[in-house]
């Protein structure tokens, strides 16, 4: 007979300085049943500005920026050291007008073509499924690569999983291949079946787009049942809820591995206000954007477990970050941005989001990697610099495949006038090492925080603490003061009474280690 574990709640308890505590955060099991997938912690890099050429890619020519075959040293090895477990590419918009065939093959043959979602520039197709698929292998990363539905066609489609997946010799697609410079196949499992269906990827309507779906996915077959590919519809944006009904209605489940989900933190389409230049009003209403992922993916999960109860498909948020106007001076369609604390506090507590809800959330895709809206790094030249959402996500890469603590959180709210948000976002995770790993985010721009952590065995545990965080909201890294926002050492924490007290300051993100 097995001795039944005693399971031991552990309750936090969340308070503003001077005042009674009066929120809690309270581990419903500290043994953990879902596991946080590393691929929430994944990265998009489309054929969009400098995200690619002048970002990624400088040109195998190039002697002034060090690199291994025309992609920037620098960047792999950051990339690299956040762990990133997928990179979504060639889009994005570009992805429904790109077409695989013309970006393969001797450079000087490669037709060019018109990027006529990004500024109409010339495309010369220098960098495309070798290229890529290459890099992802230098990164240590997974592709995700997003196929062209929208102007493409099932065969299109169906010759690029063959290309890049099937062994040699088991068709021309695979002797072309061979041709090209590469014998071994790739290995691709994520592909996106179109992006934004319902926008620039084809204006199509949920009913047409599912139809479309179930086409094309019975054609984008691998070569053996024992490793399958794992097919992505393209999901709704923000609160489109009739759309992922009509997907999870009318797309049998045995072809659908997968449901993306868009949603962007913008005030206004119209006046997207500057991405450093902005009061704390703008940071209030930039947090309220970002706090609805919850409600987005809760609302989008129940009708995914009306159609889909054991939660076999799953709800992938392929494109997601603040979205600002460009940099003075910059091309409005290449969507340059600066990167402040705000930026940090909207990471954290997405992550957070995304890591409680890994029941059903599998992938997530921050937009975008290199130069374009919410990137980890900035380039200019030969200089490069790392933004705060890149110190977030090297933060919480602790939480990567560890296993999911879940929390009940009833937290005090930062207001402002007649409107209030949660001030404090948290999640939590064992490692396998049995290390316990969380993450807090104070949302607050004002007031610092309090967390009276209250374990069992606390005594015997060695904590260590991070912390990102700056004098103001609008702090940033510049290429002349590459470290002005950077993780230090977080020791402002106590054992007191069997507890451990924690002082979160404003607008600051934590990530604490107890083993």
């Amino acid at each position: 007979m097995s001795k039944m574990k005693r399971i031991l709640p552990i309750i936090f308890c969340l308070s503003s300085i001077g005042l009674l505590a009066q929120s809690t955060l309270i581990f419903r099991n500290v043994e953990g049943k879902d596991s946080i997938s590393r691929h929430i912690y994944g990265h998009f890099a489309e054929h969009l500005g400098r995200c690619i050429y002048d970002g990624f890619y400088v040109g195998e020519g190039n002697t002034q920026i060090p690199n291994v075959d025309g992609v920037r040293k620098d960047i792999v090895e950051a990339l690299k050291n956040l762990k990133i477990p997928n990179l979504r590419w060639p889009g994005g918009c570009f992805a429904d007008t790109y077409h695989w065939r013309d970006g393969i093959g001797p450079k000087k043959e490669r037709p060019a073509m018109l990027n006529i979602w990004w500024g109409n520039v010339r495309e010369d197709n220098s960098f495309g499924t070798h290229e890529f698929l290459n890099m992802c292998e230098l990164l240590g990363t997974e592709p995700y690569l997003s196929g062209n539905v929208g102007s493409g066609t099932v065969q299109e489609f169906s010759d690029w999983v063959k290309y890049t997946t099937h062994p040699n010799g088991s068709s021309p697609l695979t002797d072309l291949r061979q041709k090209n410079g590469r014998s071994t196949p790739w290995k691709v499992k994520y592909w996106g079946l179109g992006n934004e269906a319902w926008g620039c990827g084809g204006n199509m309507t949920a009913e047409y787009y599912a139809n479309i779906y179930r086409q094309y996915a019975t054609f984008t077959t691998n070569w053996t049942n024992s490793d399958r590919l794992f097919r992505i519809a393209s999901g709704a944006s923000d609160d489109d809820y009739h759309w992922t009904e009509t997907l999870m209605k009318n797309i049998p489940h045995n072809m659908l591995e997968a449901i993306a989900l868009h949603h962007y933190s913008v005030i206004d389409w119209n006046k997207k206000g500057s991405a450093t230049a902005f009061d704390e009003s703008t940071y209030f209403k930039t947090m309220q954007k970002g706090l609805l992922m919850e409600e987005l993916i809760q609302k989008h999960v129940a009708i995914m477990d009306k159609y889909d109860p054991k939660k076999k498909v799953a709800l992938l948020v392929d494109e997601w970050g603040g979205w600002y106007d460009v940099e003075p001076g910059s091309n409005g369609a290449f969507l340059y941005q600066q990167n402040t604390m705000r930026d940090a506090v909207l990471t954290g507590s997405t992550l957070n989001i995304f890591n409680n809800h890994c029941d059903r959330v599998k992938m997530a895709n921050l937009a975008q990697c290199v130069n374009v809206l919410q990137a980890v790094i900035l380039t200019h030249g030969a200089k490069m610099v790392l933004t705060p959402t890149y110190h977030v996500m090297e933060m919480y890469k602790v939480h990567q495949d560890a296993q999911l603590l879940p929390l009940d959180l009833k937290t005090e709210q930062y207001q402002m006038g007649n409107e209030k948000l949660p001030a404090i976002s948290a999640s939590a995770s064992k490692d396998k090492t049995g290390q316990i790993n969380l993450s807090i985010v104070n949302v607050d721009a004002n007031q610092k925080r309090t967390v009276n952590i209250d374990l069992p065995g606390l005594n015997g545990k060695t904590i260590t603490g991070r912390i990102l965080t700056a004098p103001k909201l609008q702090a940033h890294n510049t290429f002349e003061q590459p470290g002005a926002v950077q993780p230090a050492a977080f020791r402002e924490f106590k054992v007191q009474n069997g507890q451990l007290q924690v002082v979160v300051p404003p607008f600051s993100v934590v990530v604490l280690g107890l083993k």
